[in-house]
């Protein structure tokens, strides 16, 4: 093997050293520290490593660079037989680029050594401190990228594929034809939000809501003690009536096909790029087992296993986990119960905003158990990865991103759901609620409906995330690096200068892009999922995606070290997963990253063939269906459509002088007696005969009545009819726009039938 070839690699100059592990002058003190590092370093000698060291008062930097026959053998493992170049152009040395040096040299580092440790147990050990590659070259995309003034500008893909690798390049590609895809969505969105305003005045629902001064509605919850004109919901009625309008149908299904449109055109872009990198015909695996040959000329791939009993123990955990997710929120609607008893008591003066309060408190505590579970989720998909066994790092990568983004689901979406399908459905009626524990009463929808508590619900949460989060999200590495500056020594020696540089940088985790995946992949889910209730939902991702682009540019140019370059051809996944292959002549398992990980030492990471596009895929499928049930579930709009065609004035005919709706309010308010309260303490207040509340009940008993299950059969027919028309339409698009460009096509098979034409000469 050219690998062990060690006088291969001529001198180089300074700039030329491709990784800098980091030690501090204490381990050098402590024989058996020391001892280990010497024979650390002493084992990449053998395998074709040159280091250098510098220091200063306080750390060891050891600059590492690999020979050019290390780079050789990479290239002859992964040229394919029926590849065809002349004998002068094989001949010919051509220059590694950096991004491949230093994913080889980076896997090599990180991979176990024959005393049986990896680079992680050394940091641990206290060997080394850190390693990492040199930013080398950056000032090109610091003034053409990362920076604010290049906010609406175009990104370089190219340069930043060259520095950061293809995986990052993709990553930002996909990012801009988002943002670039949401502004024909925000436009509908905000068209549709501010066609209500149109309405705003001239609704004939809300005309009659603002003038039922004598229709009293019956006591909300244990906080409200007094009979509350209709009239005093006039407000909330006309902005309920912003985002609950008759365009709210056809911006669902835009939505649909949006997501669609979107996805599959992103397919094509992403083929062109792909076919402009030449990597249309990569191979992820083929790559990996060279890196392993590499490190170790004796290795062995491992076999597939699959055990029924571990599939079944992992099954039951995931679920597990899902239903405590369910459960968690469960605790916010006992939170949302307790809290308005307690702002009821406590602040008796607040009694009109009580239900406000609750649910703007309600949205900041999930937002704060959004924060925890994301952390114990992401542990969790973890060890059930670990202890799945995986064969290989693709699958790990794969069964990772599903379980980690179905737990993080149900952790953004559970309050979202309940909200929604079950909030003031399970309360009871006047009379006859239903309690906590016996106690507490049930917290009921908004006097204006259930679609103003989804709206604030979802405009609090999406807020928070895309305002506070990316403010934490760049202050914090900011301030850190900042912090670090000021405490340190600058050397005087250029060289030494820029390694101290790049250790002062914040350093980067198995995480680090994986994270701004997952972050993206839940805003998408805002964007779409309920997005009926929300139609500003794309407009507030267009905004925070502009300043997103910037604020990862500027993190990973200026204030982190430099993640390690990976190949990849689709948007993948990041996740640790140790390297686990047999090789004999160490005596056990070889264990190190994976090629071009972005993380540290020992668990480097990689892509796999586009799970992060399922997951966008299934996101419009839930999209489709979750919208459905808002606008026949939570929405009037299926009530009003009802009442025009069966019970209205217009049920035999249009009436020029009469609105259709006329008589809408009266109709779907039913009547109880306040003589039937069971709770004297809720007839408090004026001398009121009888009360109104939303449903269609009987006044004997308040059993649901027949229009009620006309209303529910029609509210059924209406879900099943749009699903399919809007699935319909997705698959239409996804069938009538190839994932393929066919000038894609056309040069892969040129490709192919010159090399062909080659061979025959």
């Amino acid at each position: 093997f050219p690998l062990m070839e060690t006088n291969a690699c001529e001198a180089e100059a300074a700039e030329q050293w491709d990784y800098v592990l980091v030690a501090d002058h204490r381990a050098q003190r402590e024989p058996r520290l020391a001892s280990q590092q010497q024979r650390f370093l002493e084992e990449l000698g053998s395998k074709g490593f040159h280091h250098k060291v510098l220091e200063d008062q306080e750390k060891l930097y050891f600059g590492m660079r690999a020979d050019n026959s290390i780079f050789d053998l990479y290239r002859t493992l992964l040229r394919e037989p029926e590849e065809f170049a002349p004998r002068a152009e094989l001949a010919r040395p051509t220059p590694v680029p950096a991004t491949t040096r230093i994913r080889i040299v980076n896997f090599v580092l990180n991979s176990q050594t024959a005393g049986g440790d990896t680079f992680q147990d050394l940091v641990k050990a206290g060997v080394f401190e850190a390693g990492f590659p040199l930013h080398k070259g950056e000032e090109d995309l610091k003034r053409k990228w990362a920076q604010w003034t290049n906010m609406f500008q175009e990104q370089p893909i190219d340069d930043i594929r060259n520095y950061f690798g293809e995986k990052v390049a993709l990553y930002f590609a996909w990012l801009g034809w988002y943002t670039y895809m949401l502004v024909p969505a925000a436009a509908v969105g905000l068209i549709i939000f501010l066609s209500g305003f149109s309405l705003f005045h001239a609704s004939q629902i809300s005309k009659e809501i603002c003038e039922a001064h004598d229709i009293y509605m019956c006591p909300r919850g244990d906080h409200s003690r007094r009979y509350r004109r209709l009239s005093e919901t006039c407000t909330f009625a006309k902005l309920t009536h912003l985002f609950d309008n008759e365009g709210t149908v056809l911006f669902a299904i835009f939505m649909a096909l949006w997501a669609t449109v979107f996805l599959e055109i992103w397919k094509r872009q992403r083929a062109r790029v792909v076919l402009h990198w030449d990597l249309y015909g990569w191979d992820e695996d083929q790559e990996e087992m060279a890196l392993e040959l590499i490190n170790c000329p004796d290795s062995q791939p491992r076999l597939h296993q699959h055990s029924y009993v571990r599939s079944g123990i992992i099954f039951l955990l995931t679920l597990l986990m899902i239903c405590l997710m369910i459960g968690m929120a469960h605790v916010l609607v006992v939170y949302r119960v307790l809290a308005a008893a307690l702002f009821n008591s406590a602040l008796p003066f607040l009694e009109e905003q009580v239900t406000t309060a609750v649910v703007v408190t309600g949205a900041l505590v999930h937002y704060v158990t959004i924060l925890v579970m994301t952390k114990i989720n992401k542990c969790v998909a973890l060890k059930l990865c670990d202890f799945e066994k995986p064969r290989t790092f693709s699958e790990r990568e794969s069964k990772f991103t599903i379980r980690f983004f179905t737990l993080q689901f149900f952790a953004h979406f559970s309050s979202l759901i309940y909200i929604a399908f079950i909030l003031g459905r399970i309360n009871g009626h006047p009379g006859k609620s239903v309690r906590l524990a016996g106690l507490w009463k049930l917290e009921e929808c908004h006097l204006s409906g259930c679609m103003m508590d989804l709206f604030v619900q979802m405009a609090i949460i999406m807020g928070l995330k895309q305002t506070l989060s990316n403010c934490m999200e760049y202050l914090r590495p900011w301030l850190a690096h900042k912090w670090r500056s000021m405490q340190a020594t600058v050397s005087r020696d250029p060289e030494l200068r820029r390694w101290q540089h790049n250790y002062l940088l914040n350093p980067v985790n198995t995480f680090s892009l994986f994270d701004e995946f997952m972050e993206m992949m839940i805003q998408y889910g805002f964007t779409t999922i309920f997005v009926a209730a929300f139609p500003l939902a794309p407009l507030l991702a267009l905004f925070s995606n502009l300043v997103e682009i910037r604020l990862d540019a500027i993190k990973m140019v200026r204030l982190q070290r430099r993640l390690v370059p990976r190949k990849a051809k689709d948007i993948g996944r990041v996740v640790p997963r140790p390297v686990a292959i047999q090789a004999p002549s160490l005596g056990g398992s070889l264990s190190g990253g994976v090629v071009g990980g972005a993380g540290g030492p020992g668990l480097t990471p990689c892509c796999g063939p586009g799970t992060w596009l399922q997951v966008l895929e299934i996101i419009g499928v839930l999209a489709v269906i979750a919208n459905g049930m808002v606008i026949a579930f939570t929405s009037e709009f299926i009530p009003r459509i009802v009442y025009k065609h069966r019970y209205g004035p217009c049920r035999q005919g249009a009436q020029p002088a009469i609105d259709c709706l006329t008589g809408y309010v009266n109709h779907s308010l039913s009547v109880f007696f306040t003589k039937d309260f069971q709770d004297p303490v809720q007839t408090e207040g004026e001398n009121v005969t009888e009360c109104r509340y939303r449903d269609y009940g009987t006044t004997q008993d308040s059993n649901l009545t027949e229009q009620s299950w006309v209303l529910l059969a029609i509210r059924l027919a209406f879900l099943i009819l749009f699903e399919h028309v809007a699935l319909c339409i997705k698959l239409i698009a996804a069938w009538f726009v190839p994932d393929t460009p066919q000038s894609v096509k056309n040069k892969v098979l040129e490709e192919k039938y010159q090399r062909l034409r080659e061979k025959m000469w």
